[in-house]
Formats: C-alpha cells, structure tokens, sequence
C-alpha cells in the first residue's frame, strides 16, 4: 500500500518534498487566502492603493486571487496634493488598465473648506486621518485592505491581519483578537469596521523578490535617476511647492531612487545606482535599515509617531 509518507520520501529522494512550497508561494498563498476570507466574510470591502510598491503588489494578489473574474472591491486613495506626478500617473494608469473603481479622498478638499490647516513643516501625511475616516464612513467600507507590514515600524509590529477599528476608526491594541492557526475573526458592530493586512509577514525583501519574480511594473522613480534635491534633518527630499527649499538649503543634481513613495514633503530619496531589479533586490539585502526608517520624515517626528496616528484612525 502506497502511503502519502512513502510518495513524500520518494519525492525527497528525487531532489525534494513534493509538497514544499518556497517562501515565496507561501506568502502568496496566505495573503490570497486572507483576500478571498474578507470577501467571503465582509459586504464592502475597498483596497487602499497609493501607487507605492506595497499597494502595487496587494493589488497584484487581488487579482490573482480571484481571476479570472474581476476584483471584487474598489480602490481608495488618500490624496495629499503633495504626490510624486510619476506615482499618480501610475495610479491612473493602473485603474483604466483593470477596468478598477478608484475612490479618492482630497486633503487638498479639506484644506480648502477650512477643516484642516496646513502645518508649518509642510508636510500633509499627518493631515490624512480625518479624510481616510470620513471616506470610510461615507462609502460604510466594513473591511479596508492596507500594504502595512510588521518589519516596516514597531507600531506596525504590534498589529493583527485583522484589525479592529470602532465607529470612529480608531485603533485599541487591548481590542486585538487572536489569529491562532490563521483563523481570523471579522464580527463588528455597526458603525465599526476591519482593517486588514495581507502583507503582514512579509519584508521589504520578499516584496522586491516578489515582484522581480512576477515581473511586476513599478513608478520609475523606484530605481536610480538624476533628481534635484536638497538635504534636511539627513535625508534628500525633492523640491516643490509643498514648502522646500528654503533659503540656506541648496538644491543639487544626484543619482537617487526611492525605497517608499509618499507625501513628497516627507518622503527622502537615497544615493543609489540600482536600475534593475537585481540591483535593488542586492541594495535592500545589504541594508541594516527598514524603509521608513531611512526615508520618512514623519516617523521621527516622536518616538510614537505611527503608534499615535494609528490610534487615531490612521494606516
């Protein structure tokens, strides 16, 4: 009698188990799983899509996930105004391509009605709460996917696949349930809803190998070009109307690229001659730092910073 043993051990001889998966399938199946449990389990779930490499990927898996029927949710963009144009170019090519429903909330709109106020260092990623909270509660989005992972920022590593949020879409970590065996729980009340994480366990690594792999396209800014720039608090960030340069900051030509892609008053460029993906994936596997930790300004505003915005509703 042939057992499931004996086929395992005779694929081993072969050269390996039959039913090994490589780190990267294993990821990719998990985070499809975690897609097709909050369609399953959820009425109006959306995609949080920015262009950056994470959302690029998340929306990647989307549709894998369910092809060849078309993505069951739309996608939200949180709009600073301050965007790299490469990256909204991107966005806007992206959603015509898939036939994609895009749902965008303005800081700018907010600015203009007197609701928000511009701050005195320029930049708007902190002003994005109120407009992401109030789109969700508008649109009634009971579950809302975002690129967040764990390696990123130890706030980030404290949270769930699921992730809670009350009626005012705000974060209590003593509100966290246990995921014991990939088992995730969805019940909410009304007005409250689900923020979920499918990139949860994966590292800036495994997204690059990821999409080298896939043969994912990606904003160009992404690998190495010459850019303005100029230097503040040890970091490269790009001229623009957001506030930048002033007066004894000197703006120069240098080969960078962009290891994450935000607001571009908060977003630093590093030195890098990295064109291909190879040279990426070789430049990120020789980094001692995480991406935000390099390059955003607005995590260093506190040592709490993304644990304090995440309290208040932000990713």
């Amino acid at each position: 009698m042939t057992t499931v043993a004996a086929i395992n051990g005779a694929g081993a001889a072969e050269g390996g188990d039959l039913y090994a998966l490589s780190h990267l399938d294993a990821l990719e199946s998990e985070a499809v799983h975690i897609f097709r449990e909050v369609a399953g389990e959820f009425e109006r779930p959306v995609i949080l899509f920015s262009g950056g490499k994470d959302s690029i990927v998340m929306l990647h898996l989307a549709l894998k996930a369910f092809a060849p029927a078309p993505v069951p949710f739309s996608l939200l963009h949180v709009d600073t105004g301050h965007n790299f144009p490469e990256v909204i170019d991107y966005r806007d090519r992206t959603v015509a391509e898939h036939g994609l429903r895009l749902h965008v909330a303005s800081v700018q709109d907010y600015i203009d009605r007197g609701v928000l106020k511009e701050r005195p260092d320029g930049t708007r990623n902190p002003l994005q709460t109120l407009p992401l909270t109030e789109k969700i509660q508008a649109e009634k989005f009971d579950a809302v996917f975002g690129g967040g992972r764990r390696d990123e920022e130890k706030a980030r590593a404290k949270e769930r696949v699921f992730s809670l949020r009350d009626e005012f879409s705000q974060w209590d970590p003593r509100r966290q349930r246990p995921e014991l065996w990939n088992l995730y729980n969805g019940r909410h009340a009304p007005g409250e809803h689900v923020r979920v994480f499918p990139l949860s366990n994966w590292t800036e690594l495994d997204v690059w190998q990821y999409i080298a792999r896939e043969d994912i396209a990606l904003p160009e800014i992404y690998f190495a070009h010459e850019r303005e720039v100029f230097k503040r608090g040890g970091m490269w960030l790009t001229a623009g109307e957001w506030g930048g340069p002033k007066d004894d900051e000197t703006v120069e030509k240098r080969q960078v690229r962009y290891r994450t892609v935000g607001d571009m008053s908060c977003t630093g460029a590093v030195d890098s001659d990295a064109v291909t993906l190879e040279q990426v994936i070789t430049e990120i596997a020789a980094s001692r730092l995480t991406e935000r930790g390099a390059t955003r300004a607005d995590d260093k505003l506190s040592e709490a910073a993304m644990e304090d915005r995440k309290r208040e509703g932000y990713f």
